[in-house]
């Protein structure tokens, strides 16, 4: 008889709990992760048997180690499986049996699998943008003590930290007081290193990620580079997994909530539900076409925002924009084309009279 089984997985264990198909439900089994234990109790299941996962921190080995073992592995969104099971008490044998029966009533909310070698290469993506946030710390900590103390000769360059910069920004920092000019030069030194690290993710990036031809047609968009390029690729992963443009923009968190009733409807702001690599990605792309708007030849995006500005604060345009990015980037991945900007249709009116 066949078996679905729903996991609850942790650090160190993990609890499993199976459902037959009249649903009879199983007695809780819990595994340690140690030793061979967890290798010995999956290989111990039919092959073919469904087990369900909640996408935690922890998932990719545990995936790596189902499908090893023959198993259906099945990801799922941890808070929309939570609002369809019964009962407020939270367990772990209460978690599995859960999932378990959401499994076997076909209600399980499931969450695409990326194959492995795209969870590798999201890795360095992931890594580089969040190492690129430490020495936006950094700089603003520079920032703030050349301020506090109005050491800054004239009006400050727009990248102090430039190469051309660097000799005026290492005058003004020994202007500081004793203890604060070595704490700053503590965090030039660590940004130094930081940036030389960046450079080899990035260089990296480009030999691994940045060749495919995918990310090719994906720079063609307005505003998307060699980064926002291969972030948008590897988060989005398979393009046939959306069934519309609009699908991709939903995910991206791109699309404004709806509340309607009464005939009545009302906007509210983007759902905090979704992917926050895919979201940045498209709103720095939609930030670089806008500070650099004179030099596009295209100019849908830039009249977008320019339309949308005129009523609302200049944030919602540019997320206005960002979604146009993600519709687009659909498109070109469906149809294996660059990007090309949407014309508008004119119906032509015969311009013959009756005489």
């Amino acid at each position: 008889m066949k078996q679905f089984i729903g996991c609850d997985t942790h650090a160190r264990y993990s609890v499993f709990v199976s459902v037959d198909e009249t649903g009879r439900i199983g007695a809780p089994v819990r595994i340690e992760h140690g030793g061979s234990d967890l290798r010995d109790y999956l290989s111990g299941l039919e092959k073919g048997t469904p087990v369900a996962v909640e996408a935690s921190g922890g998932w990719y080995w545990f995936m790596d180690e189902l499908e090893k073992a023959g198993l259906d592995a099945r990801l799922v969104n941890p808070l929309e499986a939570k609002h369809r099971m019964s009962g407020k008490n939270k367990t772990d044998k209460l978690d599995a049996k859960g999932l378990a029966i959401l499994l076997r009533n076909g209600t399980l909310p499931e969450v695409w699998i990326p194959p492995a070698r795209l969870r590798d290469l999201r890795g360095l993506m992931r890594t580089r943008l969040a190492t690129r946030s430490h020495t936006t710390v950094l700089k603003n900590r520079i920032h703030a003590a050349l301020r506090r103390y109005g050491v800054m000769d004239g009006e400050p360059p727009a990248d102090l930290f430039s190469p051309k910069n660097r000799s005026r920004l290492s005058g003004v920092v020994c202007k500081l007081p004793e203890e604060t000019r070595r704490a700053t030069l503590h965090e030039l030194e660590i940004l130094d290193v930081i940036e030389r690290h960046i450079d080899e993710l990035e260089v990296r990036i480009r030999e691994r990620i940045g060749r495919l031809g995918w990310v090719r047609l994906l720079k063609s968009m307005p505003g998307v580079g060699e980064i926002l390029g291969a972030t948008i690729y590897l988060e989005i992963g398979d393009v046939g997994r959306f069934p519309t443009a609009e699908h991709v923009a939903s995910y991206a968190g791109l699309v404004p909530t709806v509340h309607a009733s009464g005939g009545k409807s009302w906007h509210g702001p983007t759902s905090p539900q979704a992917n926050h690599y895919l979201r940045w990605a498209f709103v720095e792309a939609a930030h670089a076409v806008l500070m650099h708007r004179h030099t596009y030849a295209d100019q849908h995006v830039i009249e977008l925002y320019d339309r949308l500005k005129k009523n609302k604060c200049h944030g919602k345009a540019a997320v206005a924009v960002a979604r146009h990015l993600a519709e687009a980037s659909w498109w070109v991945l469906k149809k294996r084309q660059q990007y090309r900007p949407p014309h508008v249709h004119v119906v032509a009116e015969s311009s013959s009279r009756n005489g």
